[in-house]
């Protein structure tokens, strides 16, 4: 594992002195706006961090099996379906989105600081449920708040996100030793924290400015759901997410089966959001060589190669640690992408209850179905290769079925 974080230190330093960071940061921070939007990214995506390699960790701790934890994280991410359109709906009508992002992340709080006293099945479930409700409510107002600041400058956005994953990567890699030492209560102390503060940054948001005519007067976006590009890009979507359950549940476990010492869930996978972070620097360049289509196929595909390499070879470290790299096109790429595409696809006063509508439909069925399957293929670890490699399979029919996408005339702001 010296060698893991060997590769982490120079992934780092590498990706920060090839890129342009460092010229940017200094003016940006002299920009209140872009501190303000950049810590609240940090924190949103800072319990991201924790949960994605731990929440199994922590529910295997409650003494759940696989299966069990299977269908509490199928529940959970089944949230996702109905939590953010009835957020956007409410959004979309008044402008507001800052007042949705501030109650989301009070209550998300709330819940989650409850845990700590629970450790039924059913009052688990419930409390996780409406934990991912509220927080579920955050991340489309957040994306569309942060396009009208910036007036929609995919390079300003892609310097904000980066802050984003950076508070993915502190949680990440700090939260496994610290679990570790203080058992799985830590996981439910440390989501506390990290949420209070998420709700602090965003009191100091301001909701910015957009004509009265935009918040009144709204589009119907069902004949733009009902294209046949739209309803492609978002069956390949779900696709992609069934492939990615059973890394976000059982990840952790499943390093912990090969003996891995209890930090390399979180330094395994802050290496593949550094590279992530390569990929939002330079997502403008991306796009101006690339339409979205070619990206969407490119990087679901490398999803299918990266789940492979996880089945086959989890005790080469070398290869779980490229199969992580490998996250910069499977996630980053494919979530630059689909931002893009939403903002070509749909209009101004529609793009609420557009990211609600992707958010709900591709994170929380292909979640809740992946998650479920996950729980049922696992069998408390004997089954996990086979379970990986159906996700590799998932994930091939997702960049097959992009492939049949009609490609959009549209061209993208010059700004990216």
């Amino acid at each position: 594992m010296v060698e893991i974080a060997f590769v982490r230190s120079n992934s780092v330093n590498l990706i920060f002195q090839q890129s342009r960071i460092f010229v940017y940061l200094p003016f940006y921070f002299k920009t209140k706006l872009f501190t303000k939007l950049s810590s609240s990214y940090f924190f949103y995506f800072a319990v991201a961090g924790l949960f994605i390699p731990y929440l199994g960790l922590f529910l295997d701790d409650k003494h759940f099996d696989s299966r069990e934890i299977g269908e509490i994280l199928a529940i959970v991410t089944a949230t996702k379906i109905f939590g953010p359109s009835l957020w956007a709906m409410f959004a979309d009508k008044t402008g507001q989105q800052l007042s949705v992002i501030r109650l989301g992340a009070l209550l998300s709080c709330l819940s989650f600081v409850v845990l700590a006293w629970l450790d039924g099945y059913w009052l688990v479930t419930l409390f996780l449920s409406l934990l991912t409700l509220f927080w579920s409510a955050i991340l489309p107002q957040m994306e569309v708040m942060t396009q009208n600041s910036i007036r929609r400058s995919a390079k300003i956005y892609a310097r904000i996100r980066l802050w984003g994953s950076i508070g993915f990567i502190v949680l990440a890699v700090a939260s496994g030793e610290i679990i570790a030492a203080f058992s799985g209560q830590a996981f439910v102390y440390l989501g506390t924290f990290v949420l209070f503060f998420l709700w602090l940054t965003t009191l100091w948001l301001k909701q910015p400015t957009i004509k009265t005519s935009a918040i009144v007067k709204q589009s119907s976006i069902v004949s733009k759901l009902l294209t046949v590009r739209f309803a492609l890009f978002f069956l390949s979507g779900i696709f992609l997410q069934i492939s990615f359950a059973p890394f976000y549940g059982f990840f952790a476990l499943y390093l912990r089966d090969f003996s891995y010492p209890a930090y390399a869930a979180g330094l395994l996978i802050g290496l593949g959001v550094v590279a992530e972070v390569f990929v939002f620097i330079n997502a403008g360049k991306i796009f101006k060589h690339f339409d979205i289509k070619s990206v969407l196929v490119f990087s679901i595909f490398v999803s299918a190669i990266r789940w492979f390499l996880m089945a086959k070879y989890p005790e080469n470290i070398y290869l779980l640690a490229f199969s992580q790299l490998l996250h910069a096109a499977g996630f980053g790429l494919f979530h630059s992408a689909s931002i893009l595409f939403l903002q070509q696809h749909f209009d101004m006063n529609q793009q609420s209850r557009a990211q609600a509508i992707y958010i709900g439909g591709v994170y929380g069925i292909g979640g809740a179905i992946g998650a479920f399957a996950a729980g049922i293929f696992w069998l408390d670890g004997k089954g996990a290769e086979h379970t990986f490699v159906l996700a590799a399979v998932a994930a091939f029919i997702g960049a097959f079925i992009v492939l049949f996408m009609p490609n959009s005339h549209a061209r993208l702001n010059k700004s990216i």
